[in-house]
């Protein structure tokens, strides 16, 4: 099936939002690079990235997405919350794929700093958001890498 014709939803963290916008608009280019019509492509805003995997679930499973690209960015801080909440969103955007029957990739950048979490999401360059795109894409379309 031809990508144009097929929808994907870029699901999105509202915490650290000047990052993550940048992820979010990499991910969309990276759709429409790809030939898929800006108006196939979805776009939904949760509060956190703990809310990233339910959503994602959630557009796995409405049955409108060949496949789904997660994006937030959780930043290391004093406690060890984001080694748990880390483990936690990594493993729940997994179990969404499998649940979900579709692909669902992560953009979701884990950092120390907001200053490393600013280089992974480039407009040009690292952009976390558009390698989950990316990735989305060739799932959906069977489109392997030829370096594999």
């Amino acid at each position: 099936m031809p990508s144009k014709r097929v929808r994907f939803c870029v699901v999105a963290s509202l915490f650290n939002p000047g990052i993550v916008r940048r992820l979010a608009d990499g991910a969309r280019e990276a759709f429409y690079g790809h030939g898929v019509k800006r108006s196939l492509v979805d776009l939904v805003w949760v509060p956190g990235a703990f809310e990233l995997p339910a959503a994602a679930l959630k557009m796995a499973k409405s049955g409108r997405y060949r496949a789904v690209a997660a994006v937030g960015c959780i930043l290391q801080g004093e406690t060890p919350q984001f080694t748990f909440l880390s483990q936690a969103v990594f493993s729940g955007l997994a179990l969404a794929s499998v649940a979900g029957g579709i692909p669902v990739t992560s953009g979701v950048i884990t950092a120390r700093s907001a200053r490393q979490a600013l280089a992974r999401s480039k407009k040009r360059g690292v952009n976390r958001g558009r390698e989950a795109a990316d990735a989305a894409w060739w799932m959906a379309n069977a489109a392997w890498p030829k370096e594999i």
